[in-house]
């Protein structure tokens, strides 16, 4: 009898993975984009996601988690680490100006108004890739060593006022105690990277995010007799001024840097009649904890003492709810990682990113255990990604190679994870 012949069974391989599910991606991508969600209210978008998901045969699919949340894991027939794999799903209340054949043309309510309601963030594109991850992942489930939970995750960008919800509200209701990972990992697309491009850091790279809301209450009066009341127009606009000179002459910026941006003014009604109040809302952006509490505590107090120097009042809510924490990439792990990103887009396109002040919380699972968060270019490469719309613009452009880019690297990361003891 002839000797029996071993063959081992070729390892999964990423770029034949990703080109598997490639057409899937920019189907359910360009399907999303023109269906977007306002945050916890994703209900069409989880529904597809949870549909996919129990059709690919996976384990524990759950839904309704944080209002609209979906995960889901993936046994692989091997021994070996666990790992999670996180996309967010929610929309942003922007009017697209894209002219694409699938913009949105979807409306919503927002702080009581109709809004237009855009992926204006990319956040369809990552709700498509984990998609295509989680079909090319299963695909191979019998040669794929250890575990994946896949999370699909409602308002990231903050859930409605008075509501909870996001990353924390998901973690509250333990994601994390039924499924508990030895790492997290998370992408974003971004327009300051170009198609063909990924950007990561190790250690901190985007900012503590916190909003505030300031009511500045006056008196009313007809607006040709401003003597007879208090003018809390006048007092916000000063507050809002005096508010610059926190980051510009308070703050220590050599030692890291500070944002305090307000975002709406909101007070009013006719044009001849001084309101009663004022609201401003804005955002506070940090990368230490004393810098943090110290903007909160000189906003409050510049304020609370610029209305009474008009004979106004506030209501100073600074922080208005808990923000996010700092997005910070475990060290060990981004340097385990970096050669699967180079594996995937070439030594030269790995981009080592500056401090970012934008915010994710995907910080949240980070805290947790072991994090890894890195960026896909969305600009085309004949544009200038200095000038292309940025994340958030009703023109916000995503080069659709983006895709394909972003598949091909969460499955090398997955897989040289789950492989290396």
């Amino acid at each position: 009898m002839a000797p029996a012949v071993s063959a081992e069974v070729a390892a999964p391989d990423a770029d034949t993975l990703a080109a598997s599910v490639e057409a899937a991606v920019v189907g359910w991508r360009r399907d999303l984009h023109e269906h977007p969600e306002l945050g916890n209210r994703e209900h069409r978008t989880s529904a597809l996601v949870a549909g996919h998901l129990r059709a690919l045969g996976l384990d524990d699919v759950r839904t309704g988690i944080a209002h609209t949340g979906v995960t889901a894991v993936l046994r692989g027939g091997l021994p070996g680490p666990r790992l999670a794999l996180r996309a967010d799903m929610d929309a942003l209340p922007v009017t697209e100006r894209t002219g694409l054949p699938f913009a949105s043309k979807a409306t919503a309510q927002f702080r009581g108004e109709t809004v237009g309601v855009m992926h204006a963030c990319g956040h369809d594109a990552h709700t498509a890739i984990l998609m295509g991850v989680a079909q090319a992942l299963a695909s191979v489930r019998e040669q794929l060593p250890g575990e994946v939970l896949f999370i699909f995750q409602p308002a990231e960008e903050g859930p409605p006022e008075g509501e909870d919800g996001g990353a924390l509200m998901m973690l509250k209701e333990g994601i994390f105690e039924r499924f508990k990972p030895d790492a997290v990992m998370g992408l974003h697309v971004f327009s300051t990277l170009r198609a063909g491009e990924l950007g990561y850091r190790a250690g901190p790279l985007m900012a503590a995010s916190d909003r505030f809301r300031i009511v500045v209450k006056g008196r009313q009066t007809h607006g040709s007799r401003p003597w007879g009341g208090v003018d809390p127009i006048v007092a916000a606009a000063d507050i809002i001024g005096s508010a610059q000179h926190i980051v510009s002459r308070q703050m220590d910026l050599s030692r890291q840097p500070v944002v305090v941006s307000f975002g709406a003014i909101k007070g009013g009604i006719r044009y001849n009649i001084i309101p009663d109040e004022v609201e401003l809302i804005g955002t506070i952006r940090t990368f230490d904890e004393g810098m943090r509490q110290d903007v909160f505590k000189r906003l409050i107090d510049i304020a609370t003492n610029v209305a009474a120097a008009h004979g106004a009042t506030v209501d100073a809510q600074v922080p208005d709810q808990d923000g996010n924490p700092v997005t910070s990439n475990d060290p060990a792990l981004s340097a385990r990682m970096r050669p699967s990103l180079e594996a995937v887009a070439g030594a030269g396109k790995v981009i080592a990113m500056p401090l970012n002040m934008g915010a994710e919380d995907f910080s949240e699972y980070a805290l947790r255990v072991p994090g890894f968060f890195f960026f896909v270019g969305a600009t085309p490469v004949d544009r200038d990604p200095r000038t292309a719309p940025s994340n958030h613009s009703p023109e916000f452009f995503l080069d659709e190679s983006a895709l394909a880019l972003g598949t091909r690297a969460m499955l090398r990361l997955s897989l040289d994870f789950l492989g290396q003891p």
